[in-house]
């Protein structure tokens, strides 16, 4: 059954108005005709299954029939620290973590970035991000879609904060960051040793995060990991560390 992204908003008592890009995929693309069946998520992790009503040219609106609740995951709540890469390796990471499940990327610059970042193309940039998250979680099957937060340089991502959603003001919370250094533990024994269910890690750039950005994360209560004997490009860290993450959770 076809599966696509409805922002909340549009979503009304027993019905469901699309417009724009997604109702011309579904009329254009897809092909779908009026009596054809549906699902729509709206991003929260609530689902409904439906029937298109009406259709015309530009929109179409689908009738309801039933509607699956988001439900308790028993995985845990990731939230990846990121170091921005080069060219279009972000976009790659982007899609893969939210197939593999991440709750909450957080885009950094760091001592050793490579990739220049200025003002004038953030706010583009992290919006394709977000698409490709939307775009990942309807293909994938995914009721939820991830939060790609605003860049931010690594000092900043680390600062405990009062605001709500914050990822590193939970409670509970293990935090971990993935570095080449003689003081890092095996990522199987800090998962061991923690209570709860959510969990931060850090990823550094190419060259690694420096010795300062180390001892700043251990002095924000962050344990220094290591992801095994060989030395991974930052690209391929994030999407292994999710995965090492939740097998370990899981099993």
């Amino acid at each position: 059954m076809s599966r696509f992204f409805v922002p909340k908003e549009f979503i009304k008592a027993d019905s469901i108005y699309i417009t724009g890009l997604e109702a011309h995929h579904i009329l254009n693309v897809m092909r779908l005709k009026v009596l054809d069946e549906v699902v729509v998520f709206d991003g929260s992790g609530r689902e409904y299954a439906g029937i298109v009503k009406r259709a015309d040219r530009k929109s179409l609106e689908v009738r309801i029939k039933s509607t699956r609740e988001p439900s308790a995951g028993t995985g845990p709540i990731i939230t990846l620290i990121q170091a921005i890469t080069k060219k279009d390796k972000m976009d790659y990471i982007a899609q893969k973590a939210t197939e593999l499940g991440v709750f909450r990327i957080i885009p950094v610059t760091t001592e050793r970035t490579i990739p220049e970042w200025n003002g004038a193309k953030k706010a583009s940039i992290v919006e394709r991000w977000q698409k490709i998250a939307r775009e990942a979680a309807k293909q994938c099957g995914r009721p939820d879609i991830p939060e790609i937060s605003p860049v931010a340089d690594f000092k900043t991502a680390l600062i405990p904060t009062c605001e709500v959603g914050s990822p590193t003001s939970q409670v509970g919370e293990l935090k971990l960051i993935a570095a080449l250094s003689d003081k890092a533990i095996k990522l199987k024994d800090a998962l061991k040793n923690s209570s709860g269910n959510k969990v931060v890690i850090a990823i550094g750039p190419e060259g690694d995060f420096t010795p300062d950005e180390i001892k700043m994360a251990g002095e924000r209560g962050f344990k220094i990991v290591t992801l095994g004997r060989r030395v991974l490009k930052s690209d391929t860290a994030g999407l292994a560390v999710l995965s090492m993450i939740s097998y370990e959770y899981a099993s």
